[in-house]
């Protein structure tokens, strides 16, 4: 059985990096004043629907082993998903990582190893 995960320690200066560099590119653009949280919710959820379009009639195993084809379509709509979020994240003023920490650290409680191993159950439903 394997051992808990300790907390994820990315690299906050590229993430940051990133943010930034997608506000400049709105404000250069004065997209900014379209940038509310409300907008970049629906933005976000239309990306991620054109991110399911690529899988949704694959089979579980089609979906491991995309073309080069399907995986640079699959690439760039992750990219819109990852962009999408960061603007809502540098709008809402929420740290990404650190909120993805204190998830981790939340799901470890609802989700103890000696209880979720090898299950798909939800937390509530595990003995």
């Amino acid at each position: 059985m394997p051992t808990a995960t300790p907390p994820v320690k990315a690299p906050f200066n590229e993430l940051t990096d990133l943010q930034h560099a997608l506000t400049e590119f709105a404000q250069q653009r004065n997209w900014d004043q379209f940038h509310t949280p409300k907008n970049l919710v629906m933005a976000l959820s239309g990306e991620v629907g054109e991110l399911i379009e690529i899988f949704q009639w694959l089979t579980p195993e089609q979906s491991q082993q995309l073309s080069p084809e399907k995986k640079q379509h699959a690439s760039e709509e992750i990219a819109d998903v990852m962009m999408y979020l960061l603007r809502l994240a540098d709008k809402c003023d929420i740290n990404v990582l650190q909120a993805c920490q204190e998830k981790i650290q939340q799901n470890a409680a609802k989700y103890p190893i000696n209880k979720c191993y090898g299950s798909a159950k939800k937390y509530n439903e595990l003995d």
